[in-house]
This record gives C-alpha cells, structure tokens and sequence, in this order.
C-alpha cells in the first residue's frame, strides 16, 4: 500500500471503508471475469483496490468518486492511462446511460456506501438497458433482502422490484476484517444480471412499484387492509390471490397482476 493511500483517512458521511484483502479482491476479479476491451463503470473506487487490477486487464474504465480528495489520488495515481477516465460526481445523480455509446453495454462494479446502497440500486435500475452486469459489494442484509424468495422474512419491496430487472446472484460473503476502518457488519458481493425482457409482464412500472410499496409499507397486515384504498377485496379474489396473505408471501407474478387493477 503506497503512502498516498494510507494517508487518507476513511470520511464517515460517505460510508467509507476502504477494501484492502488481497484474497477478496483475487476472489472478486476471478467471479467477475472481466476481459480486453469491455467498457466497465466502477462506482466508489476508494483507494483503487479494484480499479488497478480491472485496469490491468486492459478494459475500459470509467470510474465516479464523490470525494474530491480521492479523486485527486486516483487522479495522479491513473490519470497517465489512456483507459482510465475519472468522474468527480454523486453516483445518485449520475446519469450511467451516458457513459454506454451507441449499441454497447457497459459492465458496472462498486464497493457500495451502506448508507446509500438502496437508493442508487433504484438509481441504477433505471439505466439497465445500457447494462450487461452489476457486480456490488453491499452490506449482507442487504444481498439477503434483493436475492429473497416469496414466504421468508428478508422478502420486501427491495427483493420484488430488484426481481422484475434483474437475476440476482449471491457470490460470496466478505467477513468485515477486509476493510479498513472495519465495518460493524458482514457484507456480501451480489451479481445483477438485467433481464433482456422481464420475467412478467406489468402495464407501468410505476403502478408496480405503487402496489409493492404500498403492501409492505404495513407488512403486518393482510393485502385486503394494507391496500384497501387501492384495490377491493374482491378484485383481489377475482385475481385468485387470497386477500388474507400478508404481502411478503406474495410473489411477482402476483403483484404484477395486482398492479393492473390500479387507476390511471
């Protein structure tokens, strides 16, 4: 680790914690299988724990860093490369699309700050059709929740609308030793694979999202109460979905065909 690395010091209101284990990052280059020439966006680069290894492998690298000290030390440790372009920007308000020319996709990988992991997974969510894949490393109870299935604890609204874009794939867990300073949880890597054409068919994504969000945001109750003011009891029976099942045993499929019944 050179000095310009271990000087900076991880900043707390960007959930900063920096990857240094050789091993996860051998493990995380070997399951993301990157190769010459592949475009490739990593959100987060850090201290470039992955970046210098992807740019190794000569892709194309398009890196986006909020934090303007990191981004004056990944800018003189890589700026001397011709595949290597740096973007001092929020990754919340970045627009990704921008970065796939014409016909291409871009591969996307990033060390996620937990405290804004789930918004700019709904962030990048809206891109997908410029993305081959996502590979993030995310706090575990977060993979846990995008990967779950209908009927267990961890299924939520994260799980169903990640699920309609997207096969999700756990990787590996990474134990917090990994990082410096050490998180306080353990955290996983999580493979998104966008699909081509989505496993159900809805009207609006929107009225999807309505549906999803409105169920769990009462998940206690039965779907006839949680979305009452949406949709009757008996548009729900005329669905063949019970109304007595509370929304985590619920599954896209089912919230898809639910999501018709809502008004324009």
């Amino acid at each position: 680790m050179s000095t310009q690395q271990s000087t900076h010091k991880a900043r707390k209101r960007f959930g900063q914690n920096f990857l240094q284990d050789h091993n996860v990052i051998y493990n995380i280059l070997s399951n993301i299988q990157a190769n010459k020439g592949e475009h490739w966006v990593e959100i987060g680069p850090g201290l470039g724990a992955i970046t210098e290894p992807l740019l190794q492998q000569n892709v194309l690298l398009d890196v986006v860093e909020l934090d303007r000290d990191l981004v004056k030390v990944l800018s003189e440790r890589f700026n001397h490369l011709d595949n290597f372009t740096i973007h001092s920007a929020d990754a919340l308000r970045f627009d990704f699309s921008s970065l796939a020319k014409s016909n291409e996709k871009i591969r996307v990988i990033g060390n996620l700050p937990y405290n804004i992991s789930t918004p700019l997974l709904f962030h990048l969510l809206e891109s997908t059709a410029c993305i081959e894949d996502m590979h993030f490393m995310l706090q575990k109870e977060v993979v846990d929740r995008m990967c779950a299935e209908p009927g267990t604890k961890k299924y939520g609204r994260l799980s169903v609308m990640i699920q309609y874009y997207c096969e999700t794939e756990l990787a590996f867990d990474v134990p917090p030793e990994s990082f410096n300073p050490i998180p306080k949880v353990m955290s996983s890597i999580v493979k998104l694979s966008p699909y081509q054409k989505p496993p159900v068919e809805i009207s609006d994504i929107k009225k999807l999202n309505k549906v999803v969000t409105t169920a769990f945001s009462q998940r206690r109750k039965t779907l006839r109460n949680s979305l009452k003011k949406l949709i009757t009891e008996d548009q729900i029976i005329a669905l063949d979905i019970n109304p007595m099942l509370r929304a985590e045993s619920i599954s896209l499929a089912e919230f898809a065909r639910l999501s018709y019944l809502l008004e324009e």
